[in-house]
């Protein structure tokens, strides 16, 4: 085989016949060129120089060429050491508005339980926010996924132009979740959800009305109509249960002992990690980069205003903004201050219901009442009213104070930190043990020190004697 017989090959999908016979054509156009052989010939040469993979390449393209490869398998790992996560156009056409459509499926799966973690579905090419959304309903563990999920050790997915690997590697690294963006185009490499992915197909969906792979040899593919399809929401409860069946009854090959995803789970020890639902709240959100203020008429966002019921008495405050990609619905509100304090949720003003349209008006009358209680209750305490006089004398207060509320008032007035105001000697001291030394006592004075009255000072000159010698002026 030549290179030239090679492109032939190629040329014409791997077709040997038709190769051969151009190859006669041309000598016949040409004499002077080599002979060629006999078709049986040239097809054992085919046979002999292309492996079997190249002839199903030539004729299938090269996901034909794949099966005939070669690929080691992983060894088994613990639940949660590796996740795996892909896109699935679902060749299934459902109702959404009185329109056909094929939805997309995006979802993460435990490599060592088989478990399905999370699942996003959506009716047109997922983006970000269908990838975000699959992996926190698997880091949540909410429902209908069960106790399945938690934080994985890695995660796994490919950079083809319709999954958005970094917008998965940016949300997982803030819990420092490696994520492995495999090459793409090379789906055995995550052959876990390839699985998945072709299981799904031959198990539910070609069971489905409006299933468009359907085999009709006979005649030209025909959609079914409009009526005859499922609607948007329940293909999604349908989608949803057969993956509830598959964590719970199914029993894959790839499961020693003949167990169901959820079992081989449950009997794995190693534990879970969770993540706090605090920092879970925010997860994915991607910030808004502007230093924005609240007005009466809200917080301004791509030239619409959103509301809610806290912001009743917070315009002229400065905040930065938080939102999901893709979905402009709903925002979260931070403070500038430090690391942004959560200051609460804001919706879009011109979808709010009637009953987000109440909150606000009851957040801001119960603030104008106790504002106008607060003020009322100052003004009593500033303003003493006195009883009106008909003769010269000093007005009495309107209202006499009884005794026991004037010294309830002394009490509040005198009420202070009591260790503070203890004096030193309150409580006298207890009595020095025995074995302390006592100071002496003075001597007694001598019945000649004259004694002076009260307020006379005793004269200048008097000096004190020796002992015994009595004193002298």
């Amino acid at each position: 085989m030549t290179d030239e017989m090679r492109g032939l090959l190629a040329l014409w999908g791997g077709n040997v016949s038709a190769v051969h016979r151009e190859l006669v054509a041309r000598t016949a156009r040409d004499p002077s060129s080599s002979p060629v052989p006999s078709l049986s010939v040239f097809h054992r040469a085919v046979v002999r120089d292309l492996s079997v993979g190249e002839r199903a390449g030539l004729r299938g393209g090269e996901a034909a060429r794949r099966r005939f490869d070669v690929y080691g398998k992983r060894l088994p790992t613990h639940r949660n050491a590796c996740w795996e996560g892909d896109h699935k156009r679902i060749p299934v056409r459902v109702t959404l508005d009185g329109v056909a459509v094929c939805p997309w499926v995006t979802w993460f799966i435990d490599v060592a339980s088989k478990v399905v973690v999370g699942v996003a579905v959506t009716p047109h090419q997922p983006a970000r926010d269908a990838v975000l959304a699959a992996l926190r309903a698997g880091i949540s563990r909410e429902d209908p996924y069960g106790p399945f999920g938690g934080l994985p050790g890695r995660v796994r997915v490919d950079r083809g132009k319709d999954f958005p690997s970094k917008a998965v590697s940016r949300a997982l690294g803030a819990f420092a979740v490696p994520v492995d963006d495999l090459p793409a185009c090379k789906p055995y490499r995550k052959g876990t959800i390839e699985a998945l992915n072709g299981a799904v197909e031959e198990m539910l969906l070609v069971s489905l009305p409006g299933y468009t792979r359907r085999a009709r040899p006979a005649q030209a593919y025909r959609p079914d109509p409009v009526g005859d399809l499922l609607p948007y929401p329940d293909f999604v409860k349908v989608l949803l249960d057969w993956v509830a069946w598959w964590n719970t009854e199914h029993r894959p090959a790839g499961l020693t002992g003949g167990r169901t995803p959820a079992q081989a789970w449950e009997a794995d020890p190693t534990p879970v990690e969770d993540v706090p639902e605090e920092r879970l709240a925010f997860f994915a959100l991607e910030d808004d980069g502007r230093i924005r203020k609240i007005s009466t008429n809200g917080v301004s966002w791509r030239r619409r205003a959103d509301i809610a019921d806290w912001m009743a008495g917070h315009v002229g405050t400065r905040v930065r903004l938080r939102y999901l990609p893709h979905f402009d619905g709903r925002i979260e509100v931070f403070s500038t201050e430090g690391w942004g304090r959560h200051l609460g949720s804001a919706y879009l003003a011109e979808a709010a219901t009637p009953a987000q349209r109440r909150a606000l008006s009851r957040v801001r009358e119960s603030r104008a009442r106790a504002l106008k209680a607060d003020l009322k209750a100052a003004e009593k305490l500033r303003r003493t009213r006195y009883t009106a006089t008909t003769t010269a004398a000093v007005p009495g207060r309107r209202r006499t104070e009884t005794a026991s509320e004037a010294e309830a008032e002394i009490v509040r007035a005198q009420a202070v930190d009591l260790a503070a105001r203890a004096l030193p000697d309150l409580i006298p001291p207890r009595e020095p043990p025995a074995g302390w030394a006592r100071p002496r006592p003075r001597p007694a004075t001598s019945s000649s020190t004259p004694k002076h009255s009260l307020g006379t000072a005793a004269p200048a000159d008097t000096t004190d004697t020796e002992p015994g010698s009595g004193s002298k002026e």
